[in-house]
């Protein structure tokens, strides 16, 4: 798609925001939720608009404080709170349905709070891209009225990335991110422990150099990484592949693998299990 089609769609969504009058955005710091944030800012002014994250277990520590640092440093208004996700009746279970349970939790709460400060609406980042996975929770967002002008004026992921890029919103080339609960199969029992141990052990491949990373944990001992295949042989160093053994078995893993398709988004719905 040519540059001025880019731009044109771009302003197709400046105007569809400008009829919102006055917003709130669930932001996650992300490349899809700055974009979207930033296209509120421009269309409404920051006083017409407010940055909200929810800060739970599902989401890594690092990210919360870059959605703060972020307003901060732009001067948008960002409010946080916790929705408590652990609590949630069903939740821990992990069942096939678990991201329509955990979004229409988080976003029942966010969007009693935001309208009660008189914003006229909550919006989402959720792009064109997510309607080709297996993904239960754009039901919850539908049910509820969220809006999610990127999905409807049909965005993709690489057309947010290159007008982020082109209008100077640094997430552009900033790696995906997902709710830590997608690192676990479903039907296996997630808890505050396991989420800290994905958290931790993602943080430490991070610090490597790996910039696309997943950790997948299977039967609680058994993590099954995903990397970039372009790092597969940067991995496989003898030093750094002993090093990244040791250290996840240090951290409690039995058995640590590199999986051979490299990373990818949703790789927990290739196999749904048909008995939950």
């Amino acid at each position: 798609m040519s540059n001025k089609v880019l731009m044109d769609k771009y302003e197709v969504l400046l105007k569809t925001i400008e009829s919102y009058r006055k917003v709130a955005v669930a932001f996650s710091a992300g490349v899809d939720s700055t974009f979207l944030l930033e296209a509120c800012v421009k269309a409404l002014g920051k006083d017409n608009v407010v940055a909200i994250t929810a800060k739970s277990c599902l989401m890594p520590k690092a990210e919360c404080d870059e959605a703060k640092k972020y307003c901060k440093k732009r001067c948008i208004r960002w409010v946080s709170f916790d929705p408590k996700i652990m609590q949630v009746e069903g939740l821990s279970e992990n069942p096939k349905n678990r991201c329509y349970i955990c979004k229409k939790h988080i976003f029942s709460v966010m969007k009693r709070a935001v309208f009660s400060e008189g914003y006229k609406h909550l919006l989402d980042g959720s792009n064109f891209d997510d309607d080709g996975d297996f993904r239960p929770g754009m039901k919850a967002l539908d049910e509820l009225g969220i809006k999610s002008p990127l999905r409807d004026l049909a965005f993709s992921k690489d057309e947010i990335r290159s007008l982020s890029r082109a209008l100077d919103i640094p997430t552009w080339e900033k790696p995906s991110y997902a709710c830590l609960a997608t690192r676990i199969p479903y039907g296996e029992t997630i808890d505050e422990a396991k989420l800290k141990l994905v958290e931790k052990a993602e943080d430490y491949l991070r610090g490597l150099g790996f910039k696309e990373v997943r950790v997948r944990v299977h039967n609680t001992v058994n993590a099954r990484i995903e990397l970039n295949p372009n790092d597969f042989s940067t991995f496989m160093r003898g030093d750094i592949r002993l090093e990244v053994n040791n250290t996840f078995k240090g951290m409690g893993f039995a058995y640590v693998s590199l999986d051979l398709q490299g990373y990818r988004t949703g790789s927990m719905n290739e196999v749904l299990p048909e008995s939950l």
